[in-house]
Order: structure tokens, then C-alpha cells, then sequence
């Protein structure tokens, strides 16, 4: 029976000369294959004994196409897998291509993972084999013009080779601060720090965000804003500061798109410290979805974000309860060098994310009557504290 390979399916394009989807919702339907009519050559085709095999790197394909797959997912590589991959093969492989001598050309474990960090940005590790015969290319014409006798890679020098760094990691941030929560983010190259950053501004109780934020991380925003006016004396905040105060929650690096509902918990606990004052441990970084009633629900890409927490010199990171069964994918070495809490309230995200506890205040029907009596003369009043 033949087998039949579709490459990046992903990549089809739809124009006046046809739309390629909607032929293959024929090609794929096992009750309409058996008798697949090429309207170019005007003939019929039997494919109901072929195997089709389909490749992709996203998912961006109609839905009546999707429910005609089988979908496996094929994680990419981790940082350790591509050093293994480069030092077993590619480096070799360059080095005979250049008709490199052994001995002539080599790349140290720390440079190879830099040049892995800031020089490729991608699932696979194609783009690290060409950054490798690039090294190779340069250290070759050193040889022949006989500056040096033989060339080895070291993070030092890795810039002389390959040229100024082509994209940055997110690293943990050097000190607690107000408002200022360490997310993880997952892509489709990898995982991701994602900060998320709050500041109180003069207004009525709204909420702007800003960052090229999708719909789903929007409303996930607003899910997490109404949980703390909801929740505000448990947490030490009075009420009637959204009466006179505006939240704005800003996710940096405004030209890169983002969307999904698991930066829910760090959304929460970036609002409660700015209104609060209490600055949030630098060292901790979270994931998970909120709900109104503060339940933490699961997330997706758990492997990939623990992997940039560790990479990001992250210590502790807080998933969501109902994550744990997905710990036994993850890598010994990952667990060993981090801290993995899981939670299943906000509770205790907050309660291990701040660095001071909560006090609770009282606040009654009466305290609302007389706040509101009060508004109208307020006027500007000082402001709340602010992340920085």
C-alpha cells in the first residue's frame, strides 16, 4: 500500500487557481477516496488504500481538515538534546564538510549552549547546524591565512565568530518588586519568561492592559481584576481604593503578540501586590488559569516552561495542581533544579509568591456607605503604591 508524505501542510495556499484545503477534504474522507476525481486530468482515483502522512508546525488548518487527522504532537528539542545532537553529530559533520582537520575546530559546552541560546530560535536544529558551519567557515580561513593553528569555541570569543547576539532569553529579575510577576509563556520554538508588570494609576476602578494582548489573555485579565475587587478585604485592600484608582497591567515587549489564559495566577498576584504594596520574590515564577472563584485550572507546555524557568535562573515555579500527573514527562535534571510547587487556589500563590503574608481587614455595609459619602471630597488622593 502506498504511503503518501505531506510537508507543512500548514503552508498551503488558497488563489484563483484552486483551493488546495478543500481538495484534500476529499483526498483525506475514507467514505469519498475511493473514487477521487482529478478535475486537471479528468480521471478517477482509487486512494483508499493509501496512507497519507501529514507535517506541520502549527495547527492553523481549517477545522473540517483537522477532523480528518490524527494529530501527533512531536515535542522539540530541549537545550540538552541539541548540545547531544551537535556534539555527536553536526560538529563532525561540519568539520568534514570544511575539510577541517581533527582536532582543528571545537566547540566547548558552554559555548555551544550559548551559541544555542542567543544565535537559534527554533523546534529543531536546523538553523543550529548552518550557525555551526558558519564557525567552521571563519575558523577555516584563520587557519589557511595562518593567524592560528587550530580554533576552539568558548563563550568568550563566540562573539568574533558569529557576530553580535541575534536574540536574548528572559533571565529572573535581580530584586523583588512591586507588581512585577515572572510568567511562563509557551511558543511554538520553545518555552518562554513572560513578565508581567502593574501599576496604579488615578481613575474609577477599570483596568488597561497593554503588550499586543490577545482576546483569550484579555479576558483572562479581567477574570483576575473582578476576583480581586471580589476578594479585596481578604487581602488587605480596601474597596473603596477602586473608587478613585485605576489598574494598568503591562506585558513588555509590546511587538510580540500574546494570547492564552495560563498567565491567569501571575495577572492576580501582579494586581494584589501593586494594590498592596508587598513586592513579589523574584525568584518564583507561575503558570495557570484563574477562575472567579480563585480555582487554578491546568495548563498546556508544562515541559517547555520548565525548561526556560531553569534556564532563566528561576528557583521555584507554581503549576497548577492538576499539572502534576504531566511531571512524570519531565526531565530528572529539570526536577532536580527547581523547586515545583503545585497549587490549586490563588491562595497559595499568594501566600508563596509574596514576600510578606496578607492581613485581612474588616469591612463593612457601613464602611461602603461612608466611603462612597466620602469620594466626592477626596478629590486627588495619594496615590497607591506603584511597581517601579
Amino acid at each position: 500500500n502506498p504511503l503518501f508524505l505531506l510537508d507543512e501542510i500548514d503552508k498551503l495556499g488558497q488563489d484563483f487557481r484552486g483551493d488546495p484545503a478543500s481538495a484534500l477534504l476529499e483526498v483525506l474522507d475514507p467514505e469519498q477516496n475511493s473514487k477521487f476525481q482529478d478535475h486537471y486530468l479528468e480521471l478517477d482515483f482509487d486512494l483508499s488504500d493509501v496512507m497519507f502522512v501529514c507535517t506541520a508546525n502549527s495547527l492553523n488548518l481549517p477545522q473540517a481538515l483537522l477532523d480528518r487527522m490524527e494529530i501527533i504532537r512531536l515535542e522539540g528539542y530541549t537545550e540538552d538534546e541539541k548540545v547531544e545532537i551537535a556534539q555527536r553529530h553536526l560538529i563532525d559533520k561540519q568539520v568534514e564538510a570544511h575539510g577541517l582537520k581533527k582536532g582543528e575546530f571545537s566547540l566547548t559546552e558552554e559555548g555551544l549552549r550559548d551559541l544555542i541560546r542567543y544565535y537559534t530560535r527554533e523546534a529543531g536544529v536546523r538553523t543550529l547546524e548552518r550557525e555551526i558551519a558558519r564557525l567552521a567557515r571563519k575558523s577555516l580561513r584563520k587557519i589557511l591565512e595562518g593567524e592560528v593553528k587550530s580554533v576552539t569555541i568558548t563563550p568568550e570569543n563566540l562573539g568574533d565568530f558569529a557576530g553580535v547576539r541575534k536574540f536574548r532569553h528572559g533571565m529572573s529579575e535581580e530584586e523583588n518588586q512591586v507588581g512585577a510577576v515572572t510568567g511562563l509563556a509557551w511558543t511554538e520554538v520553545g518555552g518562554e519568561l513572560l513578565t508581567i508588570e502593574s501599576v496604579t494609576v488615578p481613575g474609577k476602578g477599570g483596568i488597561k492592559t497593554t503588550g499586543k494582548l490577545g482576546e483569550v489573555m484579555n479576558e483572562s485579565v479581567q477574570a483576575a481584576f473582578s476576583f480581586v475587587k471580589a476578594r479585596s478585604p481578604a487581602y488587605g485592600i480596601k474597596p473603596s481604593v477602586f473608587q478613585r484608582k485605576d489598574i494598568h497591567t503591562h506585558l513588555p515587549e509590546g511587538a510580540v503578540p500574546k494570547d492564552g489564559p495560563s498567565a491567569g495566577i501571575g495577572m492576580v498576584t501582579s494586581i494584589v501586590s501593586t494594590l498592596t504594596g508587598i513586592p513579589v520574590r523574584s525568584d518564583i515564577a507561575m503558570t495557570g488559569e484563574v477562575t472567579l472563584r480563585g480555582r487554578v485550572l491546568p495548563i498546556g507546555g508544562l515541559k517547555e516552561k520548565l525548561l526556560a524557568a531553569l534556564r532563566g535562573g528561576i528557583k521555584t515555579v507554581l503549576i497548577p495542581e492538576e499539572n502534576r500527573k504531566d511531571l512524570a514527562e519531565i526531565p530528572a535534571n529539570v526536577k532536580e533544579g527547581l523547586e515545583i510547587v503545585t497549587v490549586s487556589h490563588v491562595d497559595e500563590v499568594l501566600a508563596k509568591a509574596l514576600t510578606q503574608p496578607l492581613e485581612a481587614i474588616e469591612w463593612t455595609e457601613a464602611d461602603e456607605l461612608a466611603a462612597q459619602a466620602a469620594a466626592p471630597s477626596l478629590g486627588q488622593s495619594p496615590a497607591s503604591p506603584t511597581a517601579h
